[in-house]
Formats: C-alpha cells, structure tokens, sequence
C-alpha cells in the first residue's frame, strides 16, 4: 500500500527499530469537518478560550497579593512551561494529528490507564472553566446593563440567585448551540468577539500608561525594569503561588491542537497557531500588567490592586478611560467570558469524542451530526453538566465555587505535565537522531513538565492548609485539597467501571502506539 502520509518523523526512510506511523483502509473517521478553519480562525479560536481581557480582570488582584509590583515578572516566568510544553504539543500533533490530543498521544507513550487519566484531567478542567465561564459572565451581563442605564438596582440583579441561575443557564445553552452548529459559525463569531476585546484591552493600556505618566493619579508608579525580575520575589512560596495563577491564565491554547483534524494547511497548522496564541498572549498579560501598576500601584486602599475587589477592570473603567468611554471595559469583559464560553466546548467535546471512538467512553459520545460535522451529543452533554455543576455549585456555597475553581491549576497541571512527558517517552527512538529533535522533542518537554509537576506538587502541599483558597476545610484539611485530590479519585473510579464496560480499550486492543490515525486525504505531510 502507497501512502503520502505514511512517514511522520522527518524525511527519507526510517532505521530498524524506529517507529512507522501509516494510516490504513480500516480506521474509522471521527465524522469532523474537513478543512474548516485555517491558521487564522485557529489562532482566533485559541485565544479566545484563553480569554485574555476576562482571565485578567479575575487574577490581576491575587496575584498581586502574592508577588506584589513583580506581576510581570510572574507573566513571563509562568509563560517558559506553557511555551516549552507548547513543543511538545506541537511535535505530536504533526505525527499524531487526532482530535483526542492528550488523551491519545498520552495513551499512545504510557498506555490506557494513565491516558484515560489524563483525558479526564482535561474534560474536568474544562468543566469547571465553562461553569466559572458562564458565571463571570452573567456578573458581566448585569454590570454593564447597571453602567448602561446607570441603575445599582439593575447591576444588583446579579446578586438574586432566582435571577442569576437562570440566566446563567441562558448563557451555556446559547454557546452550547452555536459550538453545535459548527466550527464555521464558532469562527464567524469569534473574529467579532475576539476583535472587540482586544481593540478595548489596547486602549485601556495607551491611555493608563498616558495617565500614569502625567501623574493623573495618587496610587500611580513609575515603570522598573526590577518588575520583569523574578528573583525579586520575597519567597518561594509565593512564587509558586503566582505560578499557579499564571497556569490558569494561560490555559486554553492547546485549543489550537484539538482542533487538528479539522484545520486546512496542513499539520504543522495547529502547532504554529498555539505558538502565535502564546505569544500575542504573553505581550497582551506583559503590557497589561506594567499599564495597570503604574496607574494604580500595590496599594491596600483606593484604585490601588491589593484592595478586595474581585474584578479589577469594574475598578479601573472610568479612571482609565473616563465615565464615556468605560463602559466599553464592561462591554469588553462580557464579550471576553461569553466568547471564551463557546470555544471551550471546543477541547472537551472532541476529547469526550476521541475517547468514545477508541471505547474509553460509551459509544453515544462518538455520534456526530450529519450536517454540522460537530460531535453533538459530547457537546450537549458538556453544556448539561456544566449547567448542573455551576447551579449546584452556586446553591451549596459560593466558597465551594471558589475553591473548585483553585483546585482547576492541578487539573491544568497534571494533564499539561503527562502530555510534555508523552512527547519524550513517544520520540525517545528519534532524540538521537539530531541536536533539533533531542532538544525540541526531549529535553524542552521535559523540563516544561517538570516545571508543571512541581508547581502541581507544591501546590497540593500548600492546598492541605485551611487558609488556602476560601479559608474552608473539611475534617481540617483545605477544601482546594479535598476537591483537587477528590475529582482525581473520582476519575480513577469513573475508569474502573468503564474498564468493565469496555474491556478491549483497557486491554490495549484498541489504541496503541502503532494505531494510525486518519488524516485528511487532501492533506500532505
């Protein structure tokens, strides 16, 4: 048998012993579109699940609380895992290009316990974003009405749970609908949305750094190289703590990889859209955080990023860019989360699809619709439990919300971390082939999921602290703890009864690292 992508690692043919990777007449066709989003649409995608004006606006004040004016220097020390881990992304999306990402590369190095593990680090993940997601959200919605109608009783709307519930469940049906229908219409509304926030998050820095510097306010500082300096930072522990803020802020970009199967150009497409999401990522969260330390400062009191506040652009609206003006922060925010909201189906419905193609998980959530190409019921089923665990959530306590959202940095942690270690169990053969593909394939994987598994370690010994996250505990041990460590236990006992359930997958007959996947027959290598 012939095949244009029968070579996967490099030009020529490969030495005895190394691994072939050739698609073959029998392997089933997930159903996904074809050549339905290029680099472009990938790139705009990615960072809209970041969502970088809404993501900023909820961690600017805590991590400020840990590292004080070096907030920059935690932007660029938490971008070198993401960065080095983006490798390996990117290398076993160009020879395993399925939409199962982590979950099957992992599966493919390590085997199917420990990839269906990682799987479920990343839907859960994705959960507890989407529920976070569509609350910010609707906070959003009633702000902005409150500011447009300049009403506190309509801004207070927020606060009835009767009224915040349901419209909170508005919210992910509409985004559940639009991911539904397609990667064409998720484009269409993303460059829109994506554009917006972006325009808005440019202004505000031109005019905060214009302010600051013509002493507009009391809290303002004058810009320091020594913000950039990591080793500035008092102590360890609250480095790894801003660490652990800035994984939560740049999770999202793999979104570009989940999307393989489906991207025009070519494999090495997603890989280059993660690597540009990171770095126009990093520049927006650099040029943010120096803009709002030199208007507002470190301090405790006034506009100053130490106070209570939870949303630090409600604070800074109308100072920065004035009472007319201001309204187009809020405006920006809302459309950040509302965005973001929709493109996070993205990663767990084709994630929820990949395992029930490789029977990891029950057929129903291969089916995908005829029309649309999309996984249907894996995406109505996202925005099912989504709506029930933020509504349960909410209704229990708003500390438990807060601390389910905490825990979300281990998720982030151990799913990224076994994908950089995938990456140099899965092309250890090839790492003696060159100094590029020792360095690209091995050394950078492994140093970025090392990172992630330290911070993934110091952050559980930190989390066992009551005084971490809300303050509560449970038998005296921290919430973010019992919550982190219990969604893993869970997974372990979600994997045995589906082992029982699907034998064939557990037994390695299904998925392993000889299993070709398919590929676009348009599509060269």
């Amino acid at each position: 048998m012939t095949d244009q992508n029968s070579r996967r690692h490099g030009d020529g043919p490969r030495g005895p012993g190394e691994l072939h990777y050739q698609r073959e007449a029998d392997i089933k066709d997930k159903g996904l579109s074809h050549n339905a989003i290029g680099l472009a649409g990938s790139v705009v995608v990615a960072i809209s699940t970041v969502a970088p004006v809404y993501t900023l606006t909820g961690a600017l004040g805590p991590t400020v609380r840990e590292v004080g004016t070096h907030l920059p220097a935690i932007f660029l020390i938490g971008f070198i895992p993401m960065l080095l881990v983006a490798f390996a992304y990117r290398e076993l999306s160009k020879v395993v290009p399925d939409a199962g990402t982590s979950f099957t590369w992992t599966v493919k190095a390590f085997g199917p316990r420990v990839g269906w593990m990682c799987g479920w680090g990343l839907v859960m993940a994705t959960i507890i974003v989407l529920s976070n997601l569509a609350g910010i959200g609707t906070s959003f919605f009633y702000l902005t009405l409150g500011k447009l109608f300049d009403s506190d009783w309509v801004a207070g709307w927020d606060d009835n749970k009767a009224i915040h519930i349901p419209t909170c469940m508005l919210f992910i049906a509409v985004a559940t609908a639009i991911s539904y229908r397609g990667m064409t219409v998720t484009k269409r509304v993303q460059y829109i949305l994506v554009a917006l926030q972006l325009a808005v998050l440019a202004l505000f820095i031109v005019m905060a750094i214009t302010k600051a510097q013509q002493g507009d306010f009391d809290t303002s500082l004058s810009f320091s190289f020594e913000w950039l300096n990591p080793f500035g930072i008092d102590n360890f522990a609250a480095l790894t703590a801003g660490l652990s803020l800035s994984i939560f802020m740049y999770w999202g970009w793999d979104t570009a990889l989940t999307m393989n199967e489906e991207t025009a150009g070519g494999p090495k497409v997603p890989g280059r859209a993660a690597m540009v999401t990171l770095v126009v990522i990093v520049c927006a969260y650099l040029m943010t955080g120096i803009a709002t330390l030199m208007v507002a400062g470190v301090g405790d009191t006034g506009l100053g990023l130490n106070t209570d506040d939870e949303n630090i652009f409600a604070k800074l609206a109308d100072p920065v860019l004035g009472s007319g003006l201001g309204i187009l922060l809020f405006i920006a925010v809302l459309a950040s989360s509302v965005a973001s909201l929709q493109t996070t189906f993205i990663p767990v419905a084709r994630t929820a699809l990949a395992m029930a193609t490789y029977e990891a998980l029950p057929a129903a959530f291969a089916r995908v619709h005829p029309r649309f190409k999309t996984p249907g019921f894996a995406t109505i089923a996202a925005g099912i439990v989504t709506g029930a665990f933020y509504t349960v959530m909410t209704l229990v306590s708003t500390s438990v919300l807060e601390d389910t959202i905490a825990a979300l940095g281990l998720m982030i942690c151990f799913y990224y971390a076994l994908t950089a270690f995938s990456s140099v169990r899965y092309f250890r053969k090839d790492l003696r082939r060159s100094a590029r593909e020792l360095f690209i394939k091995g050394l950078m994987p492994l140093v970025g999921g090392l990172m992630l598994s330290a911070i993934f370690v110091k952050t559980l010994i930190d989390a066992w602290s009551p005084d971490y996250g809300s303050g509560s505990s449970v038998l005296g041990i921290g919430s973010v703890f019992v919550i982190g460590v219990g969604v893993l236990l869970l997974g372990v006992v979600f994997m045995e009864v589906t082992a029982r359930r699907s034998p064939r997958f557990f037994r390695g007959e299904v998925l392993r690292v000889d299993t070709p996947v398919l590929v676009p027959e348009d599509e060269t290598v």
